[in-house]
């Protein structure tokens, strides 16, 4: 009896245990601990935008291949940070700017800026002050209407 009970906690622990050793293979700027980011995204932020970040074409939009590329628009950087499920997730603002900064490596790597200043956690903690709420899909396709007439932030 003890022992059925034991699976799912045992499995869910395989599962997270052997994808931190991947995860801590590569380099994540800004990340003081990927695992524990990597854990995060599973339990905060997969569930919506997926395992392997494609979203869904509704209310989740994708992040792979897009998501840094909101660094490169004035108010892109802001707006991640203000979007409703990074800005009132239940996370500390520090658990919350490595999940961040992880999440743009993971899924967008070939767009972050090379003189990307990762997310600190006071940055975190104002951005949030501040969330989209009904206004979160309006300000994105705003964004991405910047990204696809050039209008990028300049270094």
């Amino acid at each position: 009896m003890i022992a059925r009970r034991a699976l799912p906690v045992l499995a869910m622990a395989a599962m997270l245990g052997g994808g931190a050793i991947a995860a801590s293979n590569e380099s994540y700027p800004g990340v003081s601990n990927p695992a524990q980011a990597r854990v995060d995204y599973i339990l905060k932020c997969q569930g919506c935008h997926r395992p392997d970040g494609s979203g869904d074409a509704k209310s989740n939009p994708p992040m792979n291949g897009i998501v840094a590329r909101f660094l490169h628009v004035p108010g892109g950087r802001d707006y991640l940070g203000r979007v409703p499920g990074v800005a009132t997730v239940n996370l500390d603002d520090a658990r919350l700017a490595d999940l961040l900064n992880w999440t743009l490596y993971r899924f967008d790597r070939a767009n972050v800026p090379p003189d990307f200043k990762p997310y600190a956690p006071a940055e975190i903690g104002r951005l949030r002050k501040a969330p989209l709420r009904t206004d979160a899909a309006a300000e994105r396709r705003a964004l991405i209407r910047k990204l696809e007439q050039g209008q990028i932030t300049k270094s």
